[in-house]
C-alpha cells in the first residue's frame, strides 16, 4: 500500500445533491428542457410502500400538483431554496444519496431543480402525492442501491445530472464529490484514486471514464493483480494503475 493512502484525502463535500456543487445554476427553462438537457433513460422499477401509511385514498394527480406548488410557489420549477425545505419536510439531508435516487426516478435533468413535469411524472410513477407517502417509500428507494443493475443505472445517470449542461465533462471537484458519495463505502481504492486525480493532469472526467470507473471498482482487485494493461480501459485508468504501482514500490 502507498503511504498516502493511509489517510482519507480531502474531498470537497457536495452542498447537497439537490444543490449546485460550485455555483448556483441558471434557472432551467421548461421550454428547452428536453432539447438541451437530454439524459439517458433507464427503466425505473415500481416502488411499494415500506412503512405503514393509510392508502384508503387513491393517488391524486391534483393533490400531487398542489404539493409541488407548496414548494415552488408560482414558479414552474422547484429551485434550490425550495428543495432545502422539501428535504427538511422529508427529514432527509440534502446530501443524502437517497435524494439522488429520487432525482433518478423523477428523471431530473439539473442538480438543484425539479421541474413541474419531472415532479408529476416521477411522483405519479411512485404514486406519491404528499410528503407522508414519499416518506413511506424511502426505505425502498434506499434499497435500490443494493441492486447492482439499478445502482449501475443510478451511477450512470449521475454523470449528466451533476455536470454543468454547457460542459461535456464533469469538473474534477464535482467528480470527486460524486465518486465519494456513490463509491465511498464500496470501493477500498477510492481514497487512492482520488489522490491520483488530484495530482494528475486531468481537469475533469468524461462520460466514458466515468462509466469505466464503476466497472473497474467492481472487477479489479485492490492489489490490481488482475488488471489487464492490454484491456479496453481508458488511459485514465491505465495511468492510475501505473501511478499506484510506482508509489507502492517506494
Amino acid at each position: 500500500m502507498i503511504k498516502a493512502a493511509t489517510t482519507q484525502p480531502a474531498v470537497k463535500p457536495i452542498e447537497g445533491l439537490v444543490m449546485p456543487v460550485k455555483k448556483k445554476r441558471k434557472l432551467p427553462d421548461p421550454e428547452d428542457h428536453q432539447l438541451k438537457c437530454k439524459i439517458t433513460s433507464f427503466t425505473r422499477p415500481p416502488i411499494c410502500a415500506s412503512k405503514p401509511f393509510s392508502t384508503d385514498k387513491p393517488f391524486s394527480g391534483r393533490k400531487c400538483l398542489a404539493w409541488f406548488y407548496e414548494y415552488a410557489g408560482r414558479d414552474e420549477v422547484l429551485g434550490p431554496e425550495a428543495m432545502e425545505k422539501f428535504c427538511e419536510d422529508l427529514c432527509v439531508a440534502p446530501e443524502n444519496i437517497i435524494m439522488l435516487v429520487l432525482a433518478w426516478h423523477l428523471e431530473a435533468v439539473n442538480m438543484g431543480f425539479f421541474t413541474k413535469d419531472e415532479w408529476l411524472r416521477g411522483m405519479t410513477s411512485l404514486q406519491c402525492d404528499c410528503t407522508q407517502r414519499l416518506q413511506s417509500k424511502l426505505d425502498d428507494l434506499r434499497g435500490e442501491l443494493n441492486d447492482s443493475g439499478l445502482f449501475k443505472n443510478i451511477y450512470r445517470y449521475s454523470f449528466d445530472f451533476a455536470r454543468d449542461k454547457d460542459q461535456r465533462n464533469l469538473d474534477m471537484d464535482t467528480a470527486k464529490s460524486m465518486l465519494a458519495l456513490l463509491l465511498g463505502r464500496s470501493w477500498p481504492l477510492l481514497p487512492v484514486f482520488i489522490q491520483f486525480l488530484e495530482q494528475s493532469k486531468y481537469k475533469g472526467v468524461n462520460k466514458d471514464q466515468w462509466y469505466n470507473v464503476l466497472e473497474f471498482s467492481r472487477t479489479i482487485r485492490t492489489d490490481l493483480t488482475n488488471y489487464d494493461e492490454d484491456g479496453a480501459w481508458p488511459v485514465l485508468l491505465d495511468e492510475f494503475v501505473e501511478w499506484h504501482k510506482a508509489c507502492s514500490a517506494l
